[in-house]
């Protein structure tokens, strides 16, 4: 069984699109690179941030539902999603730009051996930066080439997704026995899991937290974490997998943009398996206007009409914007 290349994407809710666009673009640095509805909800906002031309293993993506309530942060469940930059020093840059924009993060740490740095957002959802700097392992994205932040300390893609589970036991054999992960190293009460060739876009960090209560989900907390596969047939090998362990699937599910199988194989978590492509670079956006059109898959562009009535419009237009690389002293 071929291995799982590394992290796709990570999707959360937020409690306005409007205001993770802002958090997003103009203080992380990350380009918004497809607008698009939820598929399974076309009341809901899809909103895609990734990496300059939107690689797999760099996007981090947001519903909004309507009349969510905030997330009860907890125990079993995906709890914290992690970005790479390249460097200890570009670390220390962020945390002078979460000075700078009031961004509440925590003091500079290191963990298996890579320089951290924690924040939230208005939510108070949970991120980590990680440092690339002597970490081997799969390549990481492009910074946004045009965004503020210097190219240099700009955010590359997603670094190790952390679950808080009260039953490692489980834990431990979803990740090595059913979807072939590596146990690389511990530490504390966190354990570091890898898969494919590694490094910080291919890896989940368990922590072991039995005193808390369940959480529950909501706005603030994460929905899904999607695991990188080349293309359909190896969708059609993981559903293989699934039948063989008896675990419950989606099948196959075309979102367009890549393809994707779904399950759920520990309580309170979903797992997406997605493909490398095709990507969000298509026949509506070309690379300049990535992310500034309400996008549709084809199967939705009949109900257009409809569509932008029931999705308030979010003004996303960059191209014709010019962002001062921000150096802080």
């Amino acid at each position: 069984m071929k291995k799982l290349n590394g992290i796709h994407h990570v999707t959360a809710i937020t409690s306005s699109a409007e205001k993770i666009y802002d958090f997003f673009t103009n203080i992380l640095g990350l380009r918004l690179v497809k607008k698009t509805i939820n598929q399974d909800d076309i009341n809901t906002y899809h909103l895609f941030f990734a990496d300059d031309i939107g690689s797999a293993g760099t996007d981090m993506t947001f519903f909004d539902f309507n009349g969510a309530s905030q997330a009860i942060k907890g125990t079993n469940e995906i709890a914290k999603t992690s970005f790479r930059v390249p460097t200890n020093q570009a670390i220390d840059y962020w945390k002078k730009r979460f000075e700078k924009y009031e961004v509440t993060h925590f003091e500079i740490k290191e963990m298996f051996g890579r320089k951290t740095l924690e924040f939230r957002d208005f939510d108070d959802a949970e991120y980590v930066l990680f440092s690339d700097e002597s970490i081997k392992g799969i390549d990481s994205g492009i910074p946004w080439q045009k965004g503020p932040v210097p190219n240099e300390f700009g955010i590359t893609g997603l670094g190790p997704i952390f679950f808080r589970v009260n039953n490692l036991e489980l834990m431990n054999s979803v990740l090595t026995n059913q979807l072939f992960f590596d146990q690389i190293s511990k530490e504390n009460s966190y354990i570091l899991y890898e898969t494919g060739l590694g490094g910080n876009g291919a890896a989940v960090i368990v922590e072991y937290r039995p005193d808390l209560a369940v959480a529950r989900q909501g706005y603030g907390g994460i929905h899904h974490v999607a695991f990188r596969v080349d293309e359909k047939t190896d969708l059609d090998d993981w559903i293989s997998v699934l039948n063989k362990i008896g675990a419950p699937h989606s099948g196959h599910v075309d979102r367009f943009y890549f393809k994707s199988l779904y399950t759920r194989l520990y309580p309170g978590m979903l797992f997406e398996f997605a493909t490398e492509g095709p990507g969000f670079i298509d026949d509506e956006e070309d690379y300049e206007t990535l992310g500034e059109t309400l996008a549709l898959p084809p199967k939705f562009r009949g109900m257009r009409e409809k569509i932008e009535k029931l999705v308030r419009h979010i003004e996303t237009k960059r191209s014709d914007k010019v962002y001062n690389k921000e150096y802080i002293d």
